[in-house]
């Protein structure tokens, strides 16, 4: 049984249409929605978030690793935030070759002289991981990469579990059904988001999610909007331009956006090159930055979750300088890691680009990206570091060990798409949210997970990209 399901129910195709047809409904039913490509600014038409149509099986013990090192990674990523020196010397190499990462970099180094005008510090992100196989059949969990910016889904995710409950009821599962886990990182996101607007101390203020322009994914935002409501915190959605043409800061430099003060910022845009579409969206980033708005994350949160930091924190004694006299904790960090390595000019990155070359379908070549469908392998990898070798131009990537997942069979439902069984690699997110008020770290939590299943011919992407669909795990 390679996939949650007996094969049985598998295969047998005239129950897989209807759990299908039924599926789809229940999804519609749950709220698992998202506006279409044609019309990805009105609520007119929506459809359905491609999902599977069954659960899919990942180990208990795997399950439970993921969430229990969550918190520590939220502690993690705030250390690293904190300490100047060490994202100076990590994105040294970075910045010189990468020009995102150097703006966004200019921008911090421009806080810091001016001195940070807000103490509190509100972080939610996501931590992603696969399941390594190794050849004795064992798995183990492997970080693909931790994202601090944006990190999405957390909505949908909370309305999918009744959906695969439901499907495995009807399809004569009742056993498998209960062993769907609830899961609500909508309200766990919210909780970060309500602590940190509470902290800020104004009733009036409100919290600003910066959006996109495209907003296909608008739903997976309603939700965490609609828990802040429920609290009765008044939220805004703004773009870049919006913010541009309305905001400013005041002489205590609180940041007001069409006339009201903003408690917190959160970015659900701004972490791709794309997204800043003239001078006046960095004008804008500089501008929250330096108001006493809370942003989430901050510019040195947003530096922290680079792919170059990952490779970084990999080092020997690197965890070690951010947990010392906690070798537990260093242990159940490191775990996670995959092999990483440096494209930095010198000996150890010309011996990273000869074992790329020498083997390139064992690698994956990361650039400094986030948004899903950037990295590069195989062939590709041959190709581009053939190209950039003897340049400084490698140092705006990081390699990294291609983590083997073993495949699963499902059927991924996405509109206009045939249902036919696929061959699957799953990806597991866990949320974490933290705030800090100055030392003092008042909330650090795992608030819930995302499975993330995709066909085994795509190697990159992620739902919002298009590849990927929502899925739950079925705890074996």
């Amino acid at each position: 049984m390679a996939s949650g399901v007996p094969d049985e129910v598998m295969m047998t195709a005239a129950l897989i249409k209807e759990l299908a047809d039924m599926a789809k409904d229940e999804a519609l039913l749950q709220g698992v929605l998202m506006r279409t490509k044609e019309t990805p600014n009105s609520s007119e038409l929506v459809t359905y978030a491609p999902f599977t149509l069954f659960p899919s099986p990942v180990p208990k013990s795997v399950f439970l690793q993921a969430l229990a090192v969550q918190t520590h990674f939220n502690t993690m990523v705030d250390k690293i935030s904190q300490d100047t020196d060490f994202l100076q010397e990590a994105l040294a190499s970075t910045i010189e070759v990468d020009d995102f990462t150097a703006r966004l970099f200019k921008i911090h180094q421009q806080i810091l002289k001016e001195g940070r005008s807000q103490l509190i510090v509100l972080g939610l992100n996501r931590s992603d991981y696969m399941l390594d196989q190794r050849e004795d059949e064992t798995s183990s969990l492997k970080q693909i990469e931790i994202n601090t910016i944006a990190a999405s889904f957390g909505g949908l995710s909370s309305r999918t579990p009744d959906v695969h409950r439901h499907v495995l009821k009807v399809a004569g599962r009742l056993e498998d059904s209960q062993r769907i886990l609830d899961n609500n990182p909508a309200a766990g996101l919210a909780r970060g988001l309500a602590k940190a607007w509470e902290l800020y101390g104004s009733e009036r203020a409100v919290v600003m999610f910066l959006v996109e322009e495209a907003q296909r994914n608008i739903f997976d935002h309603r939700y965490i909007e609609s828990e802040l409501w429920k609290r009765n915190i008044p939220t805004i959605r703004k773009q870049f331009d919006d913010v541009y043409k309305t905001g400013s800061l005041d002489l205590e430099k609180r940041l007001i956006v069409d006339g009201k003060e903003v408690a917190v910022v959160y970015f659900r845009n701004g972490y791709m090159p794309q997204n800043y579409t003239n001078e006046q969206c960095w004008d804008v980033r500089l501008m929250m930055e330096r108001s006493t708005a809370i942003k989430c994350p901050d510019i040195s949160t947003h530096l922290a979750g680079t792919k170059k930091v990952q490779q970084v924190l990999s080092r020997p004694g690197v965890l070690e300088k951010f947990f010392p006299d906690q070798p537990q904790v260093v242990e159940q960090i490191r775990s996670t890691f995959t092999g990483l390595y440096t494209l930095d000019m010198g000996p150890e990155g010309d011996k990273t680009v000869a074992m790329a070359l020498a083997e390139p379908n064992r690698f994956v070549l990361k650039p400094q990206r986030e948004g899903g469908g950037n990295n590069i392998y195989g062939s590709e990898i041959t190709q581009i570091l053939g190209e950039v070798k003897q340049s400084t131009e490698r140092m705006a990537y990081i390699l990294m060990d291609k983590i083997s997942p073993p495949p699963i069979q499902n059927y991924l439902l996405r509109r206009d798409a045939p249902l036919t069984v696929s061959n699957c690699l799953s990806e597991l997110g866990v949320f974490g949210a933290y705030v800090r008020l100055g030392e003092h770290m008042v909330m650090n939590e795992c608030v819930g997970h995302l499975l993330r299943t995709k066909s085994s011919e795509h190697t990159d992407g992620g739902v919002a990209a298009g590849v990927a669909v929502l899925d739950n795990p079925l705890l074996l």
